[in-house]
């Protein structure tokens, strides 16, 4: 250290304490990394590594990025997983020696709060963890809105996806965990690959709960009820109010509520649940495009966005909320003239949420209170074309919406109207007429040579020195020249500075405190401009408050107008929200399916389920028919239904549902070592521990990924576990191939039979689909493999070796026999057996049958018929 340059050895002071991190010291206009953060960030952001000399005879490794555009590296380390410290300069460039610095902000994935660093759409939620023996205790906040809400979960048997559905419902950034790592162990691979983010486990032994205690009261004052007196709470907010007051210099001003909410408040979606159904994201492509929140999502404003993605992955439990929400929307969809004039007047309306907390942590710029300014001139429009409506939701909206009329001229006539710059101490900012002294100030830079010559006049008129005049040089500055002619008139308040051959030079308080003004002006307007900038913000700041109840209701109008637009145009229907635990929906169609075949009939289809007779649906059907387009349908219906949005039928009764449970599609997760099969068992055993008798489950083709044998025990094991009413007797919908599970309708109470209905032609099949009652006849998986063009001889050949096996005898191939014949073009088939001609007529004449039109005498004939065919086949054989 003793050899380091003194700007070295500070460097390796502060580098000391951030350890973990990179170290962006500030150096004038530059951050300059230094040795093996150097390297790390040259070699990351593909910069030229450099080396500077600190004392010790070696150039130390460096790497600098200019700090006016040091955003866009930022967002990339810390996407890439890195922790930034950002040392700044604290005394201004006056001051001589060494300068001081420090470090100002930590930036760690959950604790970017700029706009240009995260997705508008998106909250960035950092999530704060503590487990004890008996509960989980979990809080998710982003600090770029102020949003923080926590619970509490019992730690039991159920707790790790409870867990899981929480991460998958908050998606955070980073998380803070504090307690036994085994739980948070076993979901590692969830979270890496999964969440993605970051995990940050604390100590637990140090700290006590009176230390967290004391930094949740320095926080809100006051305990609240639901946390008071309840450790895991504290200790849970407390190391997140810990860990940020360590990390961001103001942000925790931005945190002044805190919500209590329940998971029995909303239903229970997991992780796959969310995949499957594809609710917020395609599974094709991890984006919008193709999911249910990309039809629903209409809304105008980046508030409106995130919230319209919270409400859809948390739909209500709660009658009574459900309904306030529904009859919002149908009061909007009856006027369709305020509705599109609530849409324009929700456009420009800017991120009021993010500008408050660039406004409370001292980083914003005149743009961003412009901005906010231009928000607020908005909002008594907008508030007025609410004013006449009756729901009680509309009508809270509208009292939530804030009038900040004084707080909007302010800014109007304070920051100018164009070409704002981004920087704050170079001026351009204040508007002309704002202030007097700066509006002085002005002039006076841009009159100078003015104001010189009025003082020239002025002074020879009142002392007659008519051959007087102002000059200046660098040594004395403006002076009054009066030549020897005349300085014996030179009044007595005139100082003499100068004496020459032909002249006296004089100076005035009057000149040298225009001379001061002239000379200064320039940094004067920049440091008045700012100090005016400061009262604005700071004023911006006072109301935090309201325009924060301001930005809430407006994201809660935007999303109501997203479901009436939404419900408007595509022909949804209100649906009646029940207690009962019935789904019935008449002509149901898939919200995004409909949308994305539009030049394509949808085919709609009703539904019947409920927790009695109707509990489990049984249905089958070929491939490409249309049961998992069916299925997932009802699922996305009823999560519509329960987040307060019409729905795609032309009626509609749902029942409360509690948890939608999912088990689609096939695929292996080959980064963990598991199997297709070991994939789908994981899946469902989690369904069979976790459903309840008002969850909704939706199972595909289970046991598909082993042995028919084993896989179709599997399905009918669970299957019967489902249905029985002592365990779970569930609604649910389970699709098979196995067409040996249609007498479970017969064997178990509450099973129904459904088939896509399928129409056979001679060159191939038809899907019709609908969804009609009983089992299907036929899988028609040749027929499929017909329309996906496989090659003729190998559905030739499959149409051969389905004949055998529908006869019940057993197919192989031998050594000496083959597929084709190389040496001809003609296709030639070796089969290890004959049929007997009297068989094979007996089987023609089975397949002739129509059982569903045969009377009962025409039956009893054909069983003679057949019975007196049979008796001759074997007398034959004998």
């Amino acid at each position: 250290m003793s050899k380091l340059s003194p700007m070295m050895q500070q460097y390796m002071k502060i580098k000391e304490k951030n350890k973990d991190n990179i170290l962006f010291f500030r150096l004038g206009d530059f951050y300059e990394m230094f040795f093996d953060d150097a390297k790390i960030v040259s070699k990351e952001l593909e910069l030229t590594l450099t080396g500077k000399d600190c004392g010790t005879g070696e150039r130390a490794p460096m790497c600098g990025i200019p700090y006016h555009s040091c955003d866009s590296y930022i967002a990339k380390l810390i996407e890439k997983g890195y922790k930034i410290s950002i040392c700044e300069q604290e005394e201004g460039p006056a001051k001589k020696g060494l300068m001081e610095r420090n470090v100002v902000r930590v930036i760690t994935p959950g604790t970017v709060y700029e706009n240009n660093l995260l997705d508008e759409s998106k909250n960035n939620f950092i999530c704060s963890i503590f487990l004890s023996d008996e509960n989980l205790a979990f809080c998710a906040c982003d600090i770029s809105t102020g949003e923080t809400k926590y619970t509490l979960i019992k730690n039991d048997e159920s707790t790790r996806q409870k867990l899981k559905n929480e991460l998958s419902k908050f998606c955070p950034s980073e998380i803070l965990f504090r307690g036994k790592v085994d739980l948070l162990r076993s979901l590692t691979d969830f979270i890496a690959k999964k969440i993605r983010c970051s995990v940050e486990i604390l100590n637990s032994e140090l700290n006590s709960v009176n230390f967290f205690e004391s930094k949740v009261l320095n926080q809100f004052s006051k305990l609240s009820e639901s946390i008071n007196n309840n450790t895991e709470k504290i200790i849970c907010l407390g190391q997140l109010i810990d860990y940020l007051s360590k990390t961001q210099k103001d942000v925790l001003k931005r945190i002044n509520t805190v919500s209590n909410y329940s998971g029995k408040e909303y239903m229970s979606l997991s992780y796959n649940s969310l995949k499957n159904l594809e609710i917020v994201e395609s599974m094709k492509d991890q984006k919008k495009y193709g999911s249910l929140l990309w039809v629903l999502d209409k809304t105008k404003t980046a508030m409106g966005k995130r919230l319209i993605k919270n409400i859809i992955k948390r739909p209500l439990l709660n009658t009574e909320r459900i309904t306030r929400r529904l009859d919002a929307v149908e009061e909007l969809m009856k006027d369709i003239r305020v509705l599109d004039s609530i849409k324009e007047g929700l456009k420009g309306i800017f991120d009021l949420e993010r500008l408050l907390t660039k406004v409370v942590c001292s980083c914003c710029n005149a743009r961003d209170i412009k901005s906010i300014g231009e928000t607020i001139k908005k909002l008594p429009e907008l508030k007025f074309t609410i004013k006449n409506f009756s729901s009680s939701l509309l009508k809270n909206i509208y009292g939530g919406i804030e009038n900040l009329k004084e707080l909007e001229s302010l800014i109007s006539n304070a920051i100018v109207d164009q070409d704002i710059p981004l920087t704050l101490k170079e001026g351009g900012i204040i508007k002309h007429g704002f202030s007097e002294d700066l509006d002085e100030i002005r002039n006076i830079l841009v009159n100078a040579k003015d104001y010189i010559a009025g003082i020239e006049t002025k002074e020879k008129e009142s002392t007659g020195m008519l051959k007087l005049k102002i000059g200046y040089n660098k040594i004395f500055g403006y002076y009054l020249e009066v030549p020897n002619s005349q300085k014996n008139k030179v009044p007595e308040s005139y100082i003499r500075k100068q004496t020459l051959s032909n002249c006296e030079r004089y100076i005035t308080p009057e000149l040298k405190e225009l001379e001061y003004k002239i000379l200064h002006a320039k940094e004067k307007i920049n440091n008045l401009e700012y100090k005016l900038f400061l009262e604005v913000r700071n004023k911006v700041a006072e109301n935090l408050e309201k325009i924060q109840n301001s930005a809430e209701n407006i994201a809660k109008l935007d999303v109501l107008v997203s479901f009436a637009e939404v419900s408007l145009k595509n022909g949804y229907v209100r649906p009646n929200i029940t207690d009962d635990g019935r789904i019935i929906l008449k002509d149901s169609r898939h919200p995004v399916v409909e949308i994305l075949s539009d030049e394509v009939l949808f085919i709609p289809n009703d539904v019947n389920l409920d927790t009695d007779e109707n509990r489990v649906a049984l249905i089958t059907g070929p491939n490409m028919a249309g049961k998992s387009t069916y299925m997932r349908q009802i699922a996305l219906i009823t999560i519509m239904a329960q987040i307060g949005c019409f729905v795609p039928a032309t009626e509609a009764s749902v029942g409360i549902v509690d948890s939608i449970f999912t088990r689609v599609g096939a695929s292996d997760d080959l980064a963990s070592g598991q199997s297709t099969f070991m994939v789908e068992m994981t899946e469902l055993a989690e369904i069979l521990k976790n459903a309840s008798k008002n969850s909704l489950i939706i199972l595909d083709e289970i046991g598909r990924g082993t042995s028919t044998f084993d896989g179709m025990s599997i399905a009918r094991a669970s299957l019967e576990h489902i249905a029985n009413k002592e365990i779970i007797g569930a609604k649910t919908l389970f699709s098979t191939h196995y067409h040996e599970l249609e007498n479970m309708e017969s064997l178990i109470d509450g099973v129904k039979n459904y088939n896509i209905a399928v129409k056979k032609k001679d060159d191939g099949i038809i899907f019709l689909r609908k969804i009609v009652r009983g089992s299907a006849k036929e899988s028609f998986g040749i027929e499929v493999a017909k329309l996906a063009d496989l090659p003729e001889i190998v559905i030739k050949r499959a149409q051969e070796i389905l004949e055998d096996l529908e006869c019940g005898n057993s197919v192989y191939l031998n050594e000496r026999e083959t597929l084709i014949n190389h040496n001809t073009e003609k296709q030639t088939r070796k089969s290890s057996y004959e049929l007997n001609e009297d068989i094979k007529n007996i089987l023609n004449e089975i397949k002739t049958i129509n059982v569903e039109t045969l009377t009962p005498i025409e039956a009893m004939n054909v069983l003679y018929k057949l019975s007196n065919m049979t008796n001759k086949t074997f007398f034959n054989c004998a």
